[in-house]
């Protein structure tokens, strides 16, 4: 299937074509028929001057003639015979008397006029007449001119011949010439046709073929200056306008199915956290009661008198009974869904909040906990209970991956803050760092860990249109950022917080 740059190209050589065919081909032709023409013209005048040539011969010899043959001197008559070859070129001459008997003759030249139609209408009309023949096989043009005596009678007749041949050697030639000069004529206009097309449109139309073959999705732009005439010009900037329009219309259908992407993607995170959310529901409330029950009977018996043995069975559980329980609220508050209940809140104070009585946690003893806040206020549009939740799921996860210290920050980007926390433990490889959000993926051995505690962030900041990156610190430890839109204005700039 042809592309339309093929199509248009094979437009060009038409075009190219076109302008040789209607324009030089007819030019051509006017001009080889005006030659034509103008050559018969050449022709006729040419004869009618060879005639006149004969005649003024013909004419300038009469007179001696007719006083010869009146004298009846035939060396006169010779000498007058032979003066027609000198003063002009002949190719024979003869004197006949007033009946068409041949008299005298130089060259070739009729012995018997008697049947000859110029010859009797030279005679009859006493004018001079002429006409082409043949002569011994010879074409030749034959003049007639009457022999006229003192007493006005006609006495005899003159016949000049020329060659047929010398009538159309000129004409042959000009011919020849013409044909010449009309073939490099022909030449010169086909070359300035096709070298001038080329110069001032045919390059022009190449270039803005190139343009067009260019313009693709993502390049609509024509950045190039227009050149050539006016009409090719408009058509240069009407590619560059609609190019515009082109980049204008794909920004805004890619900016549109982004959207519809996003939209979809959330629509279907919230169909998910809803079916999620209602079957952990369901499984807290199985399991809630038969575990409130195992916790009151263990209670009960730990307070008999008890082996030592036995004690540490129902301390073990106890500790499961509220491991279990531990899960079940992680696992409601990782597919909790309240976004209607966000309101504006100091994410600074949330954070000095959380530090100051964490550290009293089992997880957090002896882990140094320092923060680096330079700000006294970062406002976000937030629900307070998931944000607090989101912060310290992150410290804690810090601690118990530390040594010896964790450091907290709190750092102002454009549209959004960042919640960044350091510690000094082995870091999380980079293979891993995009499950690490997944539900029950735990990087801790079996047992240490629920894998919630990173899902409820990533649960938290999906919900608030915020984000989260995993890297290291200059320490070698792990390094977790968890960036939050600005609250301007009672505006968020998730949007602003996405594109970092």
């Amino acid at each position: 299937m042809k592309t339309p740059v093929s199509r248009a190209r094979e437009m060009f050589r038409s075009l190219r074509l076109t302008l040789v065919l209607s324009i030089v081909v007819p030019l051509m032709v006017f001009s080889g028929v005006a030659i034509y023409v103008g050559l018969g013209a050449v022709e006729r005048n040419l004869n009618d001057r060879l005639r006149e040539d004969l005649e003024l011969v013909a004419r300038a010899v009469s007179g001696p003639l007719s006083q010869a043959m009146s004298d009846g001197d035939e060396i006169v008559m010779g000498e007058s015979l032979k003066s027609i070859f000198r003063i002009g070129r002949v190719f024979g001459a003869s004197v006949f008397d007033e009946h068409g008997r041949h008299i005298a003759s130089l060259g070739v030249a009729d012995s018997d006029v008697t049947r000859s139609d110029s010859a009797e209408r030279a005679i009859a009309s006493r004018e001079l007449g002429g006409a082409f023949r043949r002569v011994d096989g010879v074409s030749v043009f034959s003049q007639f001119t009457p022999l006229i005596a003192s007493d006005g009678r006609i006495q005899g007749l003159l016949q000049v011949t020329r060659k047929r041949s010398d009538f159309h050697e000129l004409v042959a030639s000009s011919r020849i010439w013409a044909v010449s000069i009309w073939s490099v004529v022909s030449l010169m206009v086909i070359l300035v046709v096709v070298l001038g097309h080329y110069g001032a449109v045919g390059r022009h139309v190449s270039r803005l073929l190139e343009i067009m073959e260019r313009m693709a999705p993502g390049r609509w732009r024509v950045d190039s200056r227009s050149a050539g005439p006016r009409e090719l010009r408009q058509i240069h900037e009407g590619l560059q306008e609609m190019g515009a329009r082109m980049a204008i219309a794909e920004r805004e259908i890619r900016e549109s199915v982004e959207r519809e992407q996003a939209l979809s993607e959330q629509l279907k995170y919230q169909e998910k956290v809803a079916m999620i959310g209602r079957v952990a529901g369901g499984v807290a409330h199985e399991l809630g009661a038969p575990l409130n029950v195992i916790q009151g009977r263990a209670n009960i018996l730990g307070r008999g008198d008890l082996a030592e043995n036995d004690r540490r069975h129902l301390k073990d559980i106890e500790h499961q009974v509220e491991r279990m329980t531990l899960i079940i609220q992680q696992l409601l508050d990782c597919f909790r869904h309240v976004p209607d209940s966000r309101r504006q809140t100091d994410l600074v104070a949330t954070v000095r909040d959380l530090t100051g009585r964490i550290g009293e946690e089992p997880r957090c003893l002896g882990v140094e906990i320092l923060t680096d806040i330079p700000v006294d206020h970062a406002g976000i549009l937030a629900e307070p209970t998931r944000l607090e939740m989101a912060c310290l799921n992150i410290i804690r996860n810090a601690c118990q991956a530390a040594k010896s210290r964790v450091t907290v920050s709190v750092v102002g980007h454009e549209g959004c803050w960042e919640l960044r926390v350091d510690d000094d433990g082995p870091g999380i490889d980079a293979s891993l760092r995009e499950r690490v959000f997944e539900p029950f993926f735990s990087t801790r051995a079996a047992g240490e860990g629920t894998g919630l505690g990173l899902a409820v962030v990533g649960s938290v900041l999906k919900e608030h249109g915020g984000r989260v990156d995993i890297g290291s610190n200059p320490d070698g430890g792990c390094r977790m950022s968890t960036f939050w839109p600005v609250y301007t204005n009672n505006e968020d700039s998730t949007e602003a917080c996405h594109e970092r």
